[in-house]
């Protein structure tokens, strides 16, 4: 059984008993988004990240979804990116295609990559042309209040440390604003080179999904989402602020297990 509820300005929490719930409610989840942006728009614009976000979305593969998305209509970004080969085992490209682009029938030229044969730099400028050239066709919306793109979804995963995306604690590029990709050669984990979306990018996104799973990221959800005293570390997690959007914890019952006093109903 699931719970849900509103935790003060910190988004909708779907709190599941188990994975095989969590990736029950979040492929329902991530379908509806999808059929409503179709109807909408005539296009669903969903950016991805890595880790073990892609296996949780892997529900989508099977009955009903797998033929009742209508998958021509999906374009494909990602939220950030490792500057590998594409084929490499740390690709967050490679590990979606495995897990899910290969398994239905994704259009090819609607899934935009990085150009895995460049700097870092060069790749998140290239990827930001790329994104550039969609907004102004509207494959992907543009945001009503800034210039950034609004993404019908964007999906994070988050680290024990509270990171999102390749958007690392008390790092410089938490502070980009002006550039809707940048790009860290530095990163604490490994590979060091990556591109990401910024922090203005995410929180211009109709609908953004934070999918977090095991005890282990149980303080990092603490720290993301509770009340906490000012004098606490700030995590990345906790400036994903939606501006006009709607923002959703995806939360398997450990990963839950810090948060304060849970006002849930059933």
């Amino acid at each position: 059984m699931a719970l849900s509820g509103v935790k003060n300005d910190r988004g909708e929490l779907r709190i599941l008993e188990n994975l095989d719930e969590l990736r029950t409610d979040l492929a329902a989840y991530i379908a509806e988004l999808s059929e409503a942006a179709v109807k909408e728009r005539g296009v669903f614009a969903i950016a991805l990240s890595g880790g073990s976000l892609i296996g949780l979305m892997g529900k989508l593969c099977e009955a009903p979804y797998n033929k009742t998305v209508d998958w021509a209509k999906w374009y494909i970004f990602w939220a950030d990116e490792r500057v590998v080969a594409k084929n490499h085992s740390d690709s967050n490209y490679k590990l979606a295609k495995d897990g899910i682009l290969s398994k239905v029938p994704i259009v090819p030229s609607h899934v935009h990559s990085i150009n895995d044969s460049v700097s870092a730099e060069e790749a998140a400028d290239e990827y930001m042309f790329v994104i550039r050239q969609l907004v102004k066709t509207r494959m992907v919306s543009v945001s009503d209040i800034s210039d950034c793109p609004k993404f019908d979804l964007i999906l994070l995963g988050m680290g024990p440390d509270g990171h999102i995306a390749s958007l690392f604690p008390n790092h410089a590029v938490l502070e980009e604003t002006d550039e809707w990709v940048t790009f860290i050669t530095d990163s604490p984990k490994p590979p060091p080179e990556r591109i990401t979306f910024t922090l203005p990018v995410i929180n211009s996104a109709s609908n953004v999904a934070i999918v977090v799973t095991g005890e282990s990221k149980a303080e990092a959800v603490h720290l993301a989402i509770d009340n906490v005293e000012p004098n606490c570390p700030s995590l990345p997690a906790r400036l994903v602020q939606p501006t006009k959007g709607k923002l959703v914890w995806f939360l398997d019952k450990p990963a839950a297990s810090k948060l304060d006093d849970l006002q849930f109903s059933e």
